[in-house]
């Protein structure tokens, strides 16, 4: 049967429909995957579009040397493109098993990828040229491949990552481009000699038969590639719609990673729980009313609970994942002593930066318990907004802490975040801390009224149930410090508009980490 002109037209801007839409979702993987390989997701993203959009003008520019016929052009494109987006992620978490350079790698696919998508614009105008008239012709192109964007953009973000992850994304776009392709195939097939059209054939099977072998292969190659990143066996890897989470384990401990950065390990995890959760209640005029802001692991809310005067504990974490895994992981309930299913603590999926504009109720203390600000998007949590925010929702005595990084491997992010409380108008204290998995560490502690070391130093914990490595000698060792390890003289406020914390965590000395 003959497909008139309006049909192979039709077939056509579909046929960059799913360009768009796919090359789109393409961008964003690339884009996922460089922010958890190498970091500063905001920098990732600006440095993947651009490098495809540049791409994609270029393969318009090489467009012009196709002569000939130009839907062989468009429909073997299509066929590499469909290869390309689909193996991207599992041949970037491979390489990046195994070596240091594969950032090379997605940004090698973000040029290789962009280009084929620049090709195809140009070739499907010119193809579009004998079914329509120039006025129609560009404006429909394009049309269908903006509006391609948009469904692409709004499946990444609600269905692909939440759902299918970077391990089965890629492979639907992928299946997706084939598919259209192959039905523009069949409505243009007689543009193709009989040869070609054998060949084609054979090449559609190659590819669907990949992409099919790659769907069932992906989980496993992709477990293969993580392990190889990891010195202990991985019992748990989830790609949730905010990060990446891995638990590994090794002997009788496990260790949580979010985005390949450790945040923990059963081994020594209380030398970090237990100074931060007993310095600070002990510091605290009343301990009625608690908020935890991350802590999802539940390990301080643990300690928290040793308290018998608390009345409500409000835990606030991002990644409902993270929290699920608190409350219900049969090694996280373990290690938190099944914290988060304790009546008195009420968990909450949500942004603490958003959570603290919204609320109205004050609490008497305030434990900040996030991830190293190594990106501009945490960046935001150790701002003097945020701690002004925090300072808001604090009783008339009460105290707050954060987790401040290492004051060894990130002297200057350290000092920085110390200083930025002090503009929020808070009377501050660091702490530190050596913790065998992680090396030197701290906090600082803020006061709406004066601290003192003394304070600190005083303070018995004798009393206190279940404590591993806390006691009255080593609280005296945790506000001793030595000369800071870089120059703190000029080091400036951070602030949502100028962010100046992450550069300094950046600048870190985490080459001897």
């Amino acid at each position: 049967m003959g497909y008139t002109k309006k049909q192979k037209s039709f077939a056509l801007k579909i046929a960059l429909f799913a360009t768009g839409l796919s090359g789109i979702v393409a961008e964003y993987i690339l884009s996922t995957l460089a922010s958890y390989f190498i970091g500063n997701a905001i920098l990732q993203f600006t440095l993947i579009v651009s490098i495809m959009l540049f791409a994609m003008g270029l393969g318009s520019r090489l467009s012009r040397l196709f002569t000939g016929n130009v839907v062989l052009s468009f429909v073997i494109t299509e066929l590499i493109l469909s290869v390309f987006i689909s193996f991207s992620a599992i041949i970037c978490y491979l390489i990046y098993g195994y070596t240091d350079f594969s950032w090379l790698i997605i940004y090698m696919f973000s040029i290789l990828i962009g280009l084929l998508i620049g090709l195809e614009i140009p070739l499907a105008t010119r193809i579009n040229d004998d079914y329509e008239e120039l006025r129609l012709n560009i404006s429909n192109i394009l049309e269908k491949d903006y509006f391609g964007s948009l469904i692409g953009g709004l499946f990444f973000a609600f269905v692909g990552l939440p759902y299918l992850g970077l391990t089965y994304t890629p492979f639907i776009l992928g299946f997706l481009n084939l598919s259209v392709s192959f039905w523009l195939f069949v409505v243009l097939k007689d543009t193709f000699s009989t040869k070609i059209k054998k060949t084609l054939i054979l090449a559609y099977i190659v590819v669907t038969s990949c992409i099919a072998l790659g769907i069932y292969f992906a989980n496993p190659i992709i477990q293969y590639g993580e392990q190889a990143k990891y010195k202990d066996k991985i019992v748990f890897s989830q790609q949730t719609k905010y990060q990446k989470i891995v638990i590994t384990k090794w002997k009788e401990w496990h260790s949580l990673y979010i985005n390949g950065n450790q945040q923990l390990s059963s081994f020594d995890e209380f030398m970090y729980h237990e100074p931060m959760a007993h310095v600070t209640m002990n510091l605290a005029e009343k301990k009625n009313n608690i908020l935890i802001l991350g802590g999802g692991d539940g390990c301080l809310a643990r300690e928290v609970l040793k308290y018998d005067n608390i009345e409500t504990i409000t835990l606030v974490d991002l990644d409902p994942v993270m929290l699920d895994l608190g409350k219900n992981n049969k090694t996280f309930k373990s290690i938190n002593n099944n914290a988060l299913n304790n009546s008195k603590i009420k968990t909450i999926a949500a942004d603490a930066f958003t959570f603290l504009e919204n609320k109205t109720i004050d609490y008497d203390v305030i434990f900040v318990d996030l991830p190293d600000p190594n990106n501009v998007d945490l960046n935001k949590l150790y701002t003097k907004e945020f701690y002004l925010l925090c300072s808001q929702r604090l009783t008339k005595n009460g105290i707050m802490i954060t987790q401040s990084g290492s004051p060894y491997y990130a002297t200057k992010a350290f000092y920085c975040i110390e200083k930025t409380m002090q503009a929020a108008n808070f009377n501050t204290i660091p702490l530190h801390n050596q913790i065998l998995t992680l090396g030197e560490w701290g906090w600082i502690i803020g006061g709406k009224q004066k601290i003192s070391s003394q304070q600190i130093q005083n303070i018995d914990v004798s009393k206190i149930d279940s404590l591993k490595w806390l006691n009255n000698k080593s609280i005296n060792l945790l506000t001793s410090f030595g000369k800071p390890l870089s120059d703190t003289t000029n080091i400036k406020i951070n602030t949502i508009f100028n962010p100046k914390l992450y550069t300094y965590y950046k600048e870190g000395n985490w080459n001897l980490y």
